[in-house]
């Protein structure tokens, strides 16, 4: 589970990119970050990952203080997709795949094992495609190798930002459904951040809605679009919700 107490952060010692937000993600869902450009939702997960800290506040990662960790070995134990698929493209993807258990001290046959294994989870094929390098594949297959890349370690918790926001719509699709009946099976407790009310809707366990920086609510897809906490929650969902009441009679 990660905790997040009265976390507070600003870059300036003014103004503050995340207000005093408390919030829990429980063991085994997907919590979904939603809100507008410049909310938070990335300082969040960088301070989760303590690629920045906290300006007041704690996090907790299963009850123990982050701050009390060796920010190296806290990062290598969790997957990270970052925005705009990050991955490295002088590595071939049997490399850029194999870093952290590399740097973790796995023997070469564990490696080349789990390289295999995980390519053939996102449906790739290793003969085919571990040794070339990311220019060499579409979009979709990038992202594919950064979810397998993040998932390497086998952690426990996964941090995503954005990862499906720059494919196309019919890519995009595909691999939201993917990344469903994947985690059906790994079980991951997951934080993707989102600014699309439809992916987090349909990927989402709970949805947590920011604001300036502020958390404004945090609930199930329906619980929030049913009973919006405030004017800006309405306001950003009123448009889907005629949909989503549609798809919930469909089905």
């Amino acid at each position: 589970m990660i905790t997040l107490e009265q976390v507070s952060k600003s870059y300036d010692g003014v103004s503050r990119t995340i207000n005093n937000l408390s919030l829990e993600v429980l063991e085994g869902e997907i919590l979904m970050l939603l809100g507008s450009s410049g909310c938070g939702k990335s300082t969040l997960l960088k301070m989760i990952n303590r690629l920045i800290d906290p300006t007041e506040g704690r996090i907790y990662l299963d009850g123990k203080d982050i701050q009390q960790q060796d920010p190296i070995e806290l990062r290598r134990s969790i997957g990270y997709v970052f925005q705009g698929i990050g991955l490295f493209p002088h590595l071939s993807i049997r490399e850029n795949i194999s870093m952290v258990p590399r740097l973790l001290g796995w023997p070469k046959d564990r490696i080349n094992s789990r390289y295999r294994k995980l390519l053939e989870l996102v449906q790739l094929s290793p003969e085919i495609h571990a040794e070339r390098f990311p220019d060499e594949l579409s979009g979709g297959q990038q992202q594919r190798v950064a979810v397998a890349r993040a998932l390497a370690a086998d952690p426990a918790y996964l941090l995503m930002d954005e990862p499906f926001g720059a494919l196309d719509a019919i890519t995009r699709d595909s691999l939201q459904q993917e990344f469903l009946d994947l985690n059906q099976r790994l079980k991951k407790t997951i934080i993707f951040v989102t600014h699309d009310i439809v992916e987090a809707v349909t990927l989402g366990d709970r949805i947590a809605v920011l604001h300036k920086g502020q958390l404004e609510q945090i609930g199930t897809p329906e619980e929030i679009l049913e009973n919006p906490a405030t004017d800006f929650v309405s306001e950003l969902f009123s448009k889907s919700a005629r949909r989503w009441k549609g798809f919930k009679n469909i089905s």
